[in-house]
């Protein structure tokens, strides 16, 4: 079992890790060696996760996602496959434990009532200097 919180574990199984040819520097070696992994994580349907991680985790996936709720992640960082392998499970937890946390709710404050009447006081002296301004009937 993979641990994620005190609480949420992820059945190892649910994983799916699939070793692709990795972009970049590496010689010869790149165009032999399968060294990128590309993990695979369907947060939609994971019996692992309560209903609330599943929802803010597929928030936080953003593009990673695809359209049947299936986490992409693709770990091509070290030249090797093992610590590939171990960087894309770090970060699908990392992943997780952000979409565990709750965010705090925001509380709904009313604006002080000094600060209500100080901004009717500026409008009003504002409407008045723009009434003085006006060229009267027959003065024109």
């Amino acid at each position: 079992m993979i641990q994620i919180t005190d609480n949420i574990s992820l059945d190892p199984n649910e994983i799916i890790e699939t070793f692709i040819r990795a972009s970049g520097p590496g010689g010869q070696n790149v165009n032999k060696v399968s060294s990128a992994v590309q993990l695979r994580f369907d947060v939609r349907h994971s019996p692992s996760l309560p209903g609330f991680v599943r929802a803010r985790a597929a928030y936080l996936a953003g593009s990673r996602l695809t359209r049947h709720g299936v986490l992409v992640i693709t770990a091509s960082r070290f030249r090797s496959q093992a610590q590939n392998r171990e960087d894309a499970r770090a970060r699908l937890i990392v992943l997780l434990r952000e979409a565990a946390n709750r965010p705090a709710l925001r509380k709904a404050t009313r604006t002080p009532m000094r600060a209500h009447e100080s901004r009717l006081r500026s409008k009003a002296r504002r409407g008045q200097l723009k009434k003085l301004r006006r060229v009267r009937r027959g003065e024109e």
